[in-house]
């Protein structure tokens, strides 16, 4: 079970990894702009700054459940597991909070938070 937490998490990092690219990288990109319907100039750059801002808190609960994941490998079980658990509930809850603010966004949102929980049911049972 424990290798299924760690398959889990590791989709969940690269997503959330792949959000923070779009997000704060990319965002002017006509590819990106398109993936988030972003259609004028004056759209894009009003949303720039919030967009830039919330792609770093995505890197950052990547890192943060990534942090986990080596610890844990380092034989550091508890502390390891602390972390991946801080960071994978916290993707859970973004993508929650994505869901219930953004209703029409449901399926980015379940892109968001499902693969961390996976990762988290198969943490607790393992």
């Amino acid at each position: 079970m424990i290798a299924a937490a760690l398959a889990s998490l590791g989709l969940a990092v690269l997503i959330h990894f792949y959000i923070f690219v779009l997000e704060s990288l990319r965002w002017s990109a006509p590819s990106t702009r398109k993936i988030f319907g972003i259609r004028s100039q004056v759209q894009l750059d009003a949303t720039r700054p919030l967009a830039f801002n919330q792609g770093f808190y995505n890197l950052f609960l990547a890192l943060i459940a990534v942090a986990g994941m080596v610890v844990f490998s380092l034989g550091y079980a508890a502390v390891g597991a602390g972390l991946m658990v801080a960071g994978a509930a916290s993707m859970v809850l973004a993508g929650l909070v994505l869901l219930v603010s953004s209703p029409r966004l449901w399926r980015a949102a379940l892109v968001q938070l499902a693969p961390p929980a996976v990762g988290l049911l198969f943490l607790a049972v393992g």
